[in-house]
């Protein structure tokens, strides 16, 4: 039989591989679906690319690649018979198989017992061969097997690399000196003490300075002022604002030259006013500590309808997405999504939330079973979000970690990926795009200036002293504040009613200009701004401001609850542009002093073809040619990478834009150049053929893999996921790749911040698209949070279908029988006809 097994197999040998350091082994779901080795079909494990596939997408790629050699992953969860023994782990048959799977959360370790099954499959006749099978299998496929079943799953082994950098303890951490100079820091309205940024800001530990940074291709800018700050005084340690957490914050050795850890920032912060202790009380276990937690758990009850028998509900576009451990904000943001057409066409997601294939009501018999044994346990699975996860939190220090997040920062997120992906097709995301116009007045002159900005979401203000029971709000304060000084027990907490009105006139409202420069006086003077809607969009995001900071950094969330309408009619909002009394502001742009050795560097520049080395090398990290980034920064002047990133981003579609830098008009282009010969082209640039083989032995085409590839910067990882996310037409590539290198993240960092120049991304001079149409809208989707602050707590949402309410609580998805519209914390409206 031993004989038999290895003849069988020689012709597949090398089709067979061993996963090596660095392969990603993906046993726990199917790429094309949510099948897993629970489904009933089990999971199909290719043995050479080791991609997972459910049963009805195995029988396609094996057509399209050829690969023959799968293997096939089956779990069994079975009911513990009455009177068996067990512990709260439940016992496995055969323990190896599934060793790094977690077990199933939806079903409770005592009363269910796994028997784990695998098997290699031949295909196209479906040969099984039982697994383990050690003596009469040929060694390399014994190795191949073993290792692919004691592999960890590809996602819970990115999940701690995600975090693997080697940060150590800063020399510097243990001996900070620190100035008892009076410095404290408020937990909001920062600016750097030397010019005028608001962000990428740094606090020096020592001496308290908050100063800018240097520009970053994410978006976050600064004109280098710590750094500076180190050199003129030797303070050596800061942190970054806005990166302060519970958990920690992100510090910086300027003496070190690297990111380091500082095991004592809690109490270097403290010395600023900034207490990380009591934020850590507060928020630990995602609930208060203090006696503030009990409103907390009338919200709980009232968001989740707590008492009240929800009816599940089943089929298309009631399927729950399973928490994976404080990702319910991703459940939520997601779920409501896709209850948009537009965003239906995302394949993978799209088919497991709309199919109904994952979300079928239990058998008759289960039923009878269930009520003889006069218990009914209700079992709504729900699909695993873990690849949506990792697609979407790739790069993202906190969407990669396991710690709770805003629903509203993950959903601009989402917003901001889908741009950068979709240039060249069609946009999703166009539904939730309008222009901003934005009117500044300089007090003194009374002249104006109407601007234009895109934006995606309107930012209400709750105004507290507009609440409706303003009365019982002062007499409450006036109870709370007697017993603290009498050392009594706090009085019932009263929630603030604010009607949806005051929220919208506050918006709408005038607002200071901080610094302004009055480009009519030549000088800073008093200004004030008001918005209004250039162009309605066809779906509009609303977010309720209800979390802030208290003065000890600690954060809050403000209890209220708002009356927010059903229909809403913003057409007393549209903008009317310059009006025929009003003259504007002259067009003029504050004056720019450069340091000295900037304008010494920009004449130099002018004389010889110097470049700017550290600006190349920041230009190649982002994996563009290194040849392109050279002549990027030469074209540019040497005026910073910035500048040398735009024009990249303009020729990166010319044929010689990867050719080394040229200069006809010089006979001796000295070190600048390349070694190449002129209109070579570098060999990084060609990719590895050994890498195209892999590729292509997965079944995509030639082209498309060295495309992927060359976009990547040769990372096959990073190549397989812009596979995936880019499509086929050579048209549609190019574009799409383009979208990819756009600086758009600091779109998103605050939703009422965009620029003109970061967010068309049509390129045309027609500007950014919008669907433009009257603003009458309807309520149809709302997000809600439970707890002390967005760093805890629970979310849910709420969407109508078909005429009706559902609640969506992770996996469970049930009829709403009193949906909390007043408690949400984002609302999402549709337009309603012009009819």
């Amino acid at each position: 039989m031993a004989a038999d097994l290895g003849e069988l197999l020689v012709p597949y040998m090398p089709t067979i591989r061993v996963p090596r350091t660095g392969d990603r082994v993906f046993k726990s779901e199917c790429a094309f679906s949510f099948d897993s080795p629970e489904s009933e079909g089990g999971l199909y494990v290719c043995m050479n690319t080791f991609l997972g596939f459910g049963r009805e997408h195995v029988e396609r790629h094996y057509r399209k690649t050829g690969q023959s050699v799968y293997m096939h992953l089956k779990r069994h969860v079975k009911e513990k018979a009455t009177g068996a023994a067990g512990g709260a782990i439940p016992r496995r048959r055969n323990g190896k198989v599934f060793l790094d799977l977690e077990l199933n959360r939806d079903f409770n370790g005592e009363d269910y017992e796994y028997e784990d099954e695998a098997k290699l499959v031949i295909f196209p006749d479906h040969f099984e061969i039982p697994l383990p099978n050690i003596e009469e299998l040929p060694a390399l496929v014994t190795i191949a097997c073993d290792a692919v079943l004691n592999a960890p799953s590809a996602y819970k082994k990115q999940e701690p690399e995600s975090w693997e950098e080697e940060i150590q303890v800063s020399r510097h951490a243990r001996s900070l000196r620190q100035l008892d100079n009076g410095v404290r820091i408020p937990p909001s309205g920062w600016k750097c003490q030397k010019c005028e940024m608001r962000e990428n800001l740094w606090l020096n530990l020592t001496d308290g300075a908050v100063l800018c940074g240097k520009w970053f291709f994410d978006g976050s800018g600064g004109n280098g002022h710590a750094l500076e700050h180190y050199r003129e005084t030797n303070y050596p340690l800061a942190v970054k604002l806005d990166t302060i957490t519970p958990d920690g914050a992100d510090v910086y050795s300027f003496e070190e030259e690297e990111a380091v850890l500082d095991p004592h920032i809690s109490e270097h912060l403290s010395h600023f006013g900034i207490d990380m202790l009591q934020m850590q009380k507060r928020t630990e276990n995602g609930h208060h500590t203090d006696n503030n937690a009990r409103p907390r758990v009338s919200e709980w009850e009232v968001i989740q309808e707590s008492g009240m028998k929800l009816k599940a509900v089943y089929g298309s576009g009631y399927t729950g997405i399973k928490n994976l451990g404080n990702s319910c904000y991703l459940g939520t943001v997601m779920q409501v999504l896709f209850s948009i057409p537009d965003f239906q066409r995302m394949a993978k997601l799209g088919h497991g939330l709309l199919s109904g294939q994952y979300s079928k009501p239990p058998m008759k018999s289960e039923l009878i079973e269930q009520v003889m044994k006069e218990e009914y346990k209700h079992q709504q699975k729900g699909v695993s979000p873990r690849m949506l996860k990792a697609l979407v939190s790739r790069g993202h220090p906190e969407f990669s970690s396991n710690r709770q997040q805003d629903a509203q920062d993950l959903l601009l997120h989402i917003i901001n990926l889908v741009e950068r992906n979709s240039a060249g097709s069609e946009n999703p995301s166009d539904v939730f795009r309008f222009l901003v116009e934005e009117r500044v007045q300089c007090c003194q002159t009374r002249r104006v200036r109407y601007t234009q900005r895109v934006d995606y979401c309107i930012q209400l203000p709750a105004p507290i002293e507009a609440a409706t029971n303003r009365e019982e709000l002062l007499a409450y304060e006036a109870k709370r504040k007697d017993a603290e000084e009498n050392m009594r027990a706090p009085p019932q907490p009263v929630r603030a009613r604010i009607p949806f009105t005051a929220c919208l006139q506050a918006f709408t409202e005038p607002e200071n200009v901080p610094d302004f420069w009055s480009s009519a006086l030549q000088a800073k003077s008093a200004g004030v701004k008001t918005s209004r809607f250039a162009s309605f969009p066809e779906y509009l995001l609303v977010q309720i401001k209800k979390f802030t900071f208290g003065v000890d950094w600690v954060p809050k969330k403000l209890d209220l609850a708002i009356d927010v309408p059903d229909f809403l009619d913003l057409n007393r909002l549209r903008a009317t542009g310059l009006q025929a009394s009003e003259e504007e502001l002259p067009d003029l742009m504050p004056p720019i002093v450069l340091p000295e050795d900037t304008r010494d560097n920009s004449m130099s520049s002018v004389d010889s073809p110097e470049i700017d080395e550290a600006a190349v090398m920041q230009l190649a990290e982002m994996g563009f040619p290194l040849e392109a980034c050279r002549k990027a920064v030469y074209y540019t002047g040497n005026m910073g990478p910035e500048m040398a990133f735009n024009w990249i981003i303009a020729h990166m579609e010319e044929p010689d834009f990867a050719e080394p830098l040229t200069l006809p008009s010089m006979i001796d282009p000295g070190p600048s150049t390349s070694d190449s010969p002129m209109g070579a082209t570098p060999l990084a640039n060609s990719p590895p053929e050994e890498s195209i083989a892999i590729l292509t032995s997965m079944g995509f085409p030639r082209t498309h893999s060295i495309q992927a590839l060359k976009a990547t910067n040769n990372n096959l990882e990073r190549a397989l996921d812009w596979i995936f996310t880019h499509p086929e037409e050579e048209e549609s590539d190019a574009l799409s790749d383009m979208a990819d290198t756009e600086p758009n993240d600091n779109t998103f960092s605050n939703a009422n911040s965009h620029s003109d120049s970061t967010l068309s991304p049509d390129r045309d001079t027609s500007g950014p698209r919008v669907k433009d149409g009257p603003g009458r809208y309807e309520l149809f989707a709302f997000i809600s949070h439970m707890g002390a602050s967005t760093m805890s707590g629970h979310y849910v949402c709420h969407i109508k279908k078909e005429g009706r309410w559902v609640i969506y609580n992770d996996h469970k998805v049930c009829l709403s029988e009193r949906p909390p519209k007043d408690l949400g914390y984002i609302y999402f409206y549709h337009r309603l006809s012009s009819s």
